[in-house]
């Protein structure tokens, strides 16, 4: 076995369990870490637990002792226990399953297919054949396929450039949806090295779909019309977002709440509007969302009390428009599930405390609290 330095650890408590891997464990990390007591076969992973204190910058030290594990074919896991510190060295896993490339395409073609008659408004049998009344809706289509894969690569690509596998895209078409799709989604198929990594991997997605949302929306407003609402009838209002708001008084000039006036929507400022709407839910500070990740890697352990928070404030929000209850239920059943990074101790730093709270302001302009609206208008009874 080699050498990494002194022996601290004359007097370790170790209990009963495969002593040699116990040993080779403690020679590996005895320079950097005072160990205080060691435990075997811990959890499912039938991991070896090491207590103690570590003697230097805890990031630096995971990259020793990640690189150490290595060569003895276990990845280490740093973790705190109140004022204790604890190395997990659990078994390194099998090898990562390859992404499913056929499928990835198959459902983004599905989707800009679903994309393209919702585009259409589902005005895809006239004169001019089925053909080109689906093709009508290309303007939509395109501008929102471009926003959700702006989302999907900033995560895939960011996740590559750290070395943390992750899947392909996959989105999920819904026809006969207002949208034509239920958005995309990618999964990490390794957790990342720490909160910073985490951070990076969950922001980048939200950053850039937002990024390509809202040159989409100002063209599209420019596309757009201002018009009287219907006198009568049955029509669909989309809410605003704080964001949705302020473009519409740039490129307008004014508001239009109220006063029998509104923007008639361009397929491109549909888009947009989908994309602020696509942000915000990811947003959510929740579980498995882009938000609770950003969540965790801000707060620890201490996002768990996020839970209760968002679903209350998902229900109040649910008297508004039904589908917070929802997603109320949701938050509060997945919202235990966190992505917990391999060196959980590491710090955040200022540099990544402000991409969250910039995350969160984002989050505050584009949330929309009643996204749709059916409203029925009944028409005056002639002579009343």
């Amino acid at each position: 076995m080699s050498d990494y330095g002194p022996d601290i650890t004359s007097a370790i408590p170790v209990s009963i369990g495969s002593a040699d891997t116990g040993w080779e464990i403690r020679d590996a990390v005895r320079d950097i870490f005072e160990i205080h007591d060691i435990t075997y076969g811990i959890g499912r992973a039938n991991a070896i637990r090491l207590r103690g204190r570590l003697l230097m910058d805890s990031g630096r030290a995971y990259d020793i002792v990640d690189e150490r594990f290595r060569r003895l074919d276990y990845t280490p896991l740093f973790r705190r226990d109140g004022e204790v510190d604890v190395i997990l060295a659990v078994r390194a896993g099998a090898r990562v399953a390859s992404s499913r490339t056929t499928v990835a395409l198959v459902l983004l073609a599905l989707t800009i297919l679903s994309m393209l008659f919702a585009g259409a408004n589902g005005n895809v049998v006239e004169s001019r054949g089925w053909f080109w009344g689906l093709l009508s809706g290309w303007p939509f289509a395109v501008s929102l396929i471009v926003i959700l894969l702006a989302h999907e690569l900033g995560h895939y690509f960011t996740a590559r450039h750290y070395g943390v596998p992750v899947s392909l895209p996959y989105f999920i078409p819904m026809p006969f949806n207002v949208l034509g799709t239920m958005g995309a989604f990618i999964q990490m198929k390794a957790p990342p090295k720490n909160r910073r990594q985490l951070l990076a991997i969950a922001a980048a997605g939200p950053l850039a779909g937002f990024v390509v949302a809202v040159p989409v929306m100002l063209v599209g407003l420019f596309l757009s019309e201002v018009g009287s609402l219907p006198s009568e009838g049955v029509y669909l209002m989309l809410g605003n977002s704080l964001l949705g708001l302020a473009l519409q008084r740039l490129v307008f000039g004014k508001l239009l709440l109220g006063g029998g006036e509104d923007v008639f929507l361009h397929g491109v400022a549909l888009a947009g509007w989908a994309g602020f709407l696509v942000t915000a839910m990811n947003l959510v500070p929740a579980g498995q969302l882009d938000g609770g990740h950003v969540a965790y890697a801000l707060l620890g352990d201490k996002a768990g009390r996020l839970k209760w928070a968002v679903a209350v404030m998902l229900f109040g929000l649910g008297f508004l428009w039904e589908g917070w209850f929802l997603w109320a239920a949701l938050s509060f059943v997945f919202g235990r599930v966190v992505a917990v990074p391999l060196d959980d101790v590491t710090p955040l730093g200022a540099r990544g405390r402000a991409v969250a709270i910039a995350v969160a302001f984002i989050f505050i302009m584009v949330f929309t609290p009643v996204p749709f609206e059916l409203v029925t208008v009944l028409g005056m009874a002639p002579g009343v």
